[in-house]
């Protein structure tokens, strides 16, 4: 994912830099193309991206699979640059616009502008470097949805009956509205050093935050106001904006959390809850039952989720024709030798 986890595509391949100009001995061509050229390097670099990525999110490429990935990874990146010759100015425009949109917000949510310049830091690029990457990255994603759509179109009918037919996909989960007061049982990573991780208390300073979440579940039990007990104790970093009202559909929350949570009646108080990062003590607000979404407000949504697939269907053929019309052809980087034509 992107160094700022702004998730602007889904695809986790990151185009690869320009650099200077390869030597052809040291950093062999392995792909060509009308306008462009691909060499090891860039390929490696690519593929490396995907794989910090993959491991990023807890998966890694087998060894025997390793090939097979990186046969992907340029498959991909010729996609992007044949691709990024075809967008349009108001293409690159709006991708800029987008680009710049998220930027601004993740600034804005950073605790600091320190801690958000140490996030940046830490990925290894400048911003502007981070925000050219993923222009090259979105651009192409942009230009292919709107070559492949072209010409779909999809049928009021066929809206209406996707939503009928797929209940499930339209539920909205029951939800719980509380108010809780967190205490820590351990201690959160330095904002400023985005790579540490959560350390555990010691066993003595979690017995003391347990006899706290007792002592102050025993308080509200007597009556006191539960939203001074929560402005008062709770360590929730986010409290100064929620005032500790915390809203979530099931399978959002912790499990122990989850469970406590909609157990309880309304204005009811819960025991001391214990989490894998804190103890909590919750009143629950009010609970909202599940039901199924409306069409009107989802209606364009369904319709653009049907283009999409049938995008998908014509898809590959549409990147094996502008493959051959961009006379694409892989070398061997070994021998430097043609290994595949887009043009056979």
């Amino acid at each position: 994912m992107l160094a700022l986890g702004l998730g602007l595509w889904q695809s986790p391949v990151r185009a690869a830099s320009p650099g200077a100009p390869a030597d052809k001995a040291s950093d062999p061509v392995v792909a060509t193309g009308k306008g462009f050229v691909i060499t090891r390097s860039q390929l490696n670099d690519a593929f490396l991206s995907y794989s910090t990525a993959m491991a990023a999110r807890g998966s890694s490429i087998p060894e025997s699979q390793r090939s097979l990935v990186k046969s992907n990874v340029l498959e991909e990146m010729i996609a992007g640059k044949i691709l990024t010759q075809k967008a349009t100015a108001d293409e690159k425009a709006a991708t800029w616009k987008m680009i710049d949109d998220y930027i601004a917000q993740a600034r804005k949510a950073a605790p600091s502008a320190a801690a958000f310049d140490a996030r940046i830091k830490a990925s290894g690029k400048t911003l502007e470097q981070i925000r050219q990457q993923e222009f090259e990255n979105e651009l192409p994603m942009r230009v292919l949805m709107r070559e492949t759509t072209n010409g779909i179109n999809i049928s009021a009918a066929a809206v209406r009956k996707f939503y009928d037919d797929n209940p499930d996909q339209f539920v909205i989960p029951e939800e719980a509205q509380v108010s809780h007061i967190l205490i820590l049982t351990v201690v959160p990573p330095d904002p400023l050093s985005p790579k540490t991780a959560p350390s555990s208390l010691s066993p003595e300073q979690k017995k003391a935050k347990e006899k706290l979440a007792g002592e102050i579940k025993a308080r509200a039990d007597k009556g006191e106001d539960f939203a001074k007990l929560v402005k008062q104790y709770t360590e929730d970093p986010s409290a100064k904006d929620t005032s500790g009202i915390y809203t979530f559909a099931r399978g959002r929350a912790e499990p122990e959390f989850e469970a406590a949570a909609f157990s309880l009646k309304t204005n009811q108080i819960s025991d001391v809850v214990e989490t894998r990062y804190a103890y909590h003590i919750i009143k629950l607000l009010k609970k909202t039952p599940a039901t199924k979404e409306p069409f009107g407000p989802i209606e364009s949504k369904i319709k653009l989720h049907l283009v999409g697939l049938e995008a998908a269907k014509v898809r590959p053929a549409y990147l094996a024709r502008i493959k051959a019309e961009s006379n694409v052809v892989l070398y061997d980087p070994n021998t430097g030798k043609p290994a595949w034509s887009a043009a056979k």
